[in-house]
């Protein structure tokens, strides 16, 4: 090895015995880990028994719950929006990360790992992932109903939150999640992790929900890109991507042996 690009490249300083101080010999391992850029939607929650949100029986197929969903219904019908969520987090309290969400988490140990989730859980944090992004919001944090992104804070999943229940600034509390009829804030800071990606995996999304679906193009055309769902996707495809066409946790095994070989 050249002992001296290694200096150059650490930025540190070379013994008379040409060894690199630990600390600056870290700091090279850090810059040649392969960053994995990982955008995650409902398929991989449901295999921990989560609804997802647009396939069979999913959560916006009742048009009722859409309209719970929204800002309409936040300011309007404050009471039955917050029931929905009272409900949707509870459930999240009764299950726990899958075999996915573990390989995901576990890649951690050697690599730079970023999860971009669409989901409104917690699984991957729980299952050991320490940088996640969400997209839409987390069912375990509230906010303030005067401004979305003031007084976020953590609140325990079997808590109900009420009518009447305030925000440090003294408005209602409501749940830290992206309504329909709000903006998706963390866009561009996605759209730049994975534009930067050394690898991009899509796990478990249909990618028929704009502007999250547009991710795909902005992955560079020459890293590794893999997409693992059941359905048909025939935009990847043409993309270069290549498709597991199976289950999240089945995907990512197969995912992991490929990698292996890249």
């Amino acid at each position: 090895m050249d002992w001296s690009k290694l200096w150059i490249l650490s930025g540190g300083e070379v013994a008379n015995d040409h060894n690199i101080y630990v600390s600056n010999f870290s700091n090279l391992i850090l810059m040649t880990k392969q960053h994995i850029v990982f955008l995650t939607g409902a398929g991989i929650s449901a295999e921990s028994g989560l609804s997802t949100f647009r396939g069979k029986n999913g959560l916006w197929t009742n048009e009722e719950w859409v309209h719970l969903a929204s800002t309409d219904a936040l300011y309007n019908e404050t009471e039955k929006c917050l029931d929905f969520y009272n409900w949707r987090r509870k459930k999240l309290s009764e299950v726990e990360p899958n075999e996915a969400h573990r390989m995901i988490a576990e890649l951690e140990r050697e690599h730079q790992v970023t999860v971009i989730t669409q989901n409104v859980d917690n699984l991957h944090e729980r299952a050991g992932s320490t940088h996640v992004i969400h997209l839409h919001g987390e069912l375990s944090k509230v906010c303030s109903m005067d401004n979305r992104t003031t007084c976020v804070k953590e609140y325990p999943l079997t808590t109900p939150i009420r009518v009447g229940d305030k925000a440090d600034d003294g408005s209602q509390l409501r749940p830290y999640i992206v309504m329909f009829g709000e903006y998706v804030d963390s866009m561009n800071v996605a759209i730049d992790i994975v534009s930067k990606a050394d690898i991009f995996v899509v796990i478990g999304t249909s990618l028929k929900v704009y502007p999250a679906a547009g991710f795909i193009n902005y992955a560079h055309h020459e890293v590794p890109k893999f997409v693992i769902d059941p359905g048909e996707m025939e935009q990847c495809g043409q993309l270069g991507y290549t498709h597991f066409k199976t289950t999240a946790t089945e995907g990512m095994k197969l995912f992991l042996e490929a990698f292996k070989e890249l």
